[in-house]
């Protein structure tokens, strides 16, 4: 039997990512993440500090003030090429998947085309969403007009069993749409969105438009309860 070959055998310390930059936390407290298949360890994952949480939300916060005005077709542009990243690192992503996760390869491969289709229609859906509607006399004497608004920064908390699809889910609409992100992956698999960051960096997205933090309840109570975040996407 041939097993499947690692990207990594160890992913060492992972860092976030915050304003266009990989930076350690500086909290001194870690998580072992291990590899569900084998019970190796391959990773330690931060337990972030809330200033360091309120660090990404700002950086996020500070983006949105120019990603919103940049207009529709160039935004789409920036997931286009996000979409020819995860194409090009397809293989990639779907064995760290594996390896952090525990799926079986032809799963892994699915959920990541499957990431591939929610960038699509995500390009897709900005333009509909983008375009408003009016709707005269829906109701005696009332006509209705919808406006696109972008509401600013994003929490995004993505769940332990579809970490990659849960992703596509949420950030590439919000993103569309002009909003910014601070993504916070489950810490039991935290690898495999530590690359996906990895492949939106080479995306070339402009600095604070997309942020990744850890640190799980903790992180995630701090992220929900901010007043400078507008909005969740999360599933549970």
């Amino acid at each position: 039997m041939t097993l499947l070959s690692e990207v990594k055998s160890h992913y060492g310390r992972l860092k976030m990512y915050v304003n266009g930059e990989w930076v350690d936390s500086k909290s001194g407290r870690f998580r072992e993440v291990t590899n569900p298949a084998t019970g190796e360890p391959i990773a330690e994952v931060p337990i972030a500090l809330e200033d360091e949480v309120n660090m990404a939300v700002d950086a996020a916060e500070e983006a949105f003030k120019e990603w919103r005005e940049i207009p529709l077709r160039d935004r789409i542009q920036y997931l286009y090429r996000l979409k020819y990243k995860f194409e090009e690192h397809l293989e990639e992503l779907a064995r760290i998947l594996v390896q952090d996760h525990g799926r079986t390869y032809s799963e892994a491969v699915g959920s990541v085309r499957r990431s591939i289709e929610n960038i699509e229609s995500a390009c897709a859906a900005a333009y509909t969403v983008a375009k408003g509607e009016h709707v005269d006399q829906i109701a005696k004497g009332i006509d209705q007009t919808l406006i696109l608004e972008p509401l600013g920064v994003f929490a995004i908390i993505t769940p332990y069993n579809i970490p990659v699809h849960a992703w596509s889910s949420f950030v590439p609409y919000a993103l569309a749409l002009g909003c910014t992100v601070v993504v916070s992956p489950a810490t039991a698999c935290p690898v495999i969105s530590n690359w996906v960051f990895k492949v939106t960096e080479e995306a070339g997205f402009p600095p604070g438009v997309a942020n990744l933090v850890y640190g799980g309840r903790e992180v995630n109570s701090t992220l929900v309860s901010h007043p400078k975040v507008q909005g969740l996407g999360f599933i549970g």
